[in-house]
C-alpha cells in the first residue's frame, strides 16, 4: 500500500484516538502507567509510547494492553468504496 497525504492524515487521527482511548481507560480504572503497564505484562515504555501517540508498535502487545480493557484492535474489512486506488 502507498501511503499518501490522506492515508497519513487517517492514520494519524487513528493512533491519537487510540492514544486518548488508552490513557482514558487507564485513568478510569485509577492505574498509572508503570501499574498498567506491569497487569498487561508489557514496558512501562510501551504504555508511555502509546499514550504519546507513537507511530509504530507490536499489535500483540497493544491488545495485551487493550484486553484488560475488554477491548482488541485488529484488521477489520472495509467497505468497497472506501478504497484509495
Amino acid at each position: 500500500m502507498i501511503l499518501n497525504y490522506f492515508n497519513i492524515l487517517y492514520l494519524y487521527r487513528y493512533i491519537m484516538i487510540l492514544s486518548t482511548f488508552l490513557k482514558e481507560k487507564r485513568k478510569q480504572a485509577n492505574l498509572t502507567q508503570q501499574e498498567l503497564a506491569l497487569k498487561a505484562g508489557v514496558g512501562l515504555r510501551f504504555i508511555r509510547d502509546i499514550e504519546q501517540g507513537k507511530q509504530s508498535f507490536r499489535l500483540d502487545k497493544l491488545n495485551q494492553v487493550l484486553r484488560l480493557f475488554g477491548h482488541e484492535m485488529g484488521p477489520v474489512p472495509m467497505d468497497r468504496k472506501d478504497l484509495i486506488r
